[in-house]
């Protein structure tokens, strides 16, 4: 996948990784991925880019490089966890080549909104149990191991494991990782945030969510990472509702962000999601112009990444994991919203 194909323009959901998505311009003209470097870039110009990371997205480097923190390495992958078969699975398992973006947004019947309830409390309900889990020495891998049972348990499928060739039922994403860790053998260490990102389908529908979670004795500078990035997760929710522009999410979330001069990540977007993972919207987390509107009883995610420093990311070898190119940490929250006649109601929550 990473090749010459690499240089044709895209857009990335917050579980694409480096795949290609179609969408209509220009939002599609936006994203460049440099196959030399593993570089995933948003194509702005020099001048405001560069203003953007001196003013808000860097630290000083001499001063992350004195962290102690180490810096996060690959471990070992277990072999991919069987689903039952009587399990209905996602369209897309069959194949190593994800969907993309479905063009048309979610909009839901009567009988469609309970089944997004349905999938979204479950969500809820196993991300809440993988956040009990978190504890110095624990690995990712017995995090996918929980995660995975728990979901076959209730009847649904892990919607990650599959999808594009993703070899696990959860992402965790610890420290400087965006998005996308893949689950393995590295045990979680004293002082180590970390995003567990869960998505089941369960009865044909989505549900997705993710939460940052301390592990043992988190510094200060840590916790208010993970804390300001909550934030902007609710303060966005709290602007959605009918005839709201979407724009209004991504300059909602920048706002709240530039006032503790963290950086926001701009290649990773949130999305429609119902019968399909990934559907329009294209949900931007930065100040933008695109056009669009919500509707009522449609669903979509917001899923802020907040860095301390560069939020320039940078994939592993793995064309998943996706880390902060200095090194610094990096912090998401997300729900799956629908949006009603008063505003929107969380799906993803117990």
């Amino acid at each position: 996948m990473v090749g010459a194909m690499s240089l044709r323009p895209r857009i990335l959901s917050s579980f694409v990784g480096d795949r290609f998505l179609h969408s209509t311009p220009p939002l599609h003209q936006l994203f460049r991925y440099n196959p030399g470097s593993k570089h995933v870039t948003l194509q702005l110009s020099r001048t405001l880019s560069g203003l953007t990371n001196l003013l808000f997205n860097r630290r000083n480097l001499d001063e992350l490089s004195n962290n102690k923190r180490k810096s996060l390495k690959p471990g070992k992958v277990s072999p991919r966890r069987p689903v039952p078969g009587h399990i209905l699975r996602p369209p897309y398992v069959k194949s190593k080549q994800p969907p993309g973006i479905a063009s048309g947004p979610e909009v839901h019947d009567e009988k469609g909104v309970e089944f997004m309830r349905a999938s979204g409390r479950l969500a809820a309900q196993v991300l809440e149990y993988a956040g009990t889990l978190v504890k110095p020495g624990i690995t990712t891998d017995e995090i996918d191991q929980a995660v995975h049972q728990m979901i076959i348990d209730n009847g649904a499928y892990p919607s990650p494991l599959g999808y594009g060739g993703f070899p696990k039922s959860v992402c965790t994403s610890v420290n400087e990782c965006i998005c996308h860790g893949i689950p393995d053998s590295r045990a979680l260490e004293d002082g180590d945030i970390i995003n567990i990102d869960v998505t089941v389908y369960l009865n044909g529908y989505h549900g997705d969510t993710s939460a940052t979670f301390f592990c043992g004795d988190v510094d200060e500078e840590a916790r208010q990472l993970v804390q300001v990035t909550k934030e902007c997760l609710y303060k966005a929710i709290l602007i959605c509702a009918p005839g709201v522009d979407f724009k209004k999410i991504g300059k909602t979330i920048h706002d709240h962000a530039d006032k503790y001069h963290y950086g926001v990540v701009r290649q990773f977007v949130g999305h429609g999601v119902g019968r399909a993972f990934h559907a329009d919207p294209v949900i931007l987390h930065f100040r933008n112009n695109d056009a669009g509107r919500m509707m009522l009883n449609q669903t979509f995610t917001i899923e802020p990444m907040l860095t301390i420093g560069s939020s320039n990311p940078l994939m592993w070898d793995d064309d998943w994991t996706v880390v902060t190119e200095d090194g610094s940490l990096s912090a998401q929250f997300e729900h799956t919203i629908l949006i009603t006649q008063d505003g929107a109601e969380i799906l993803t929550q117990c």
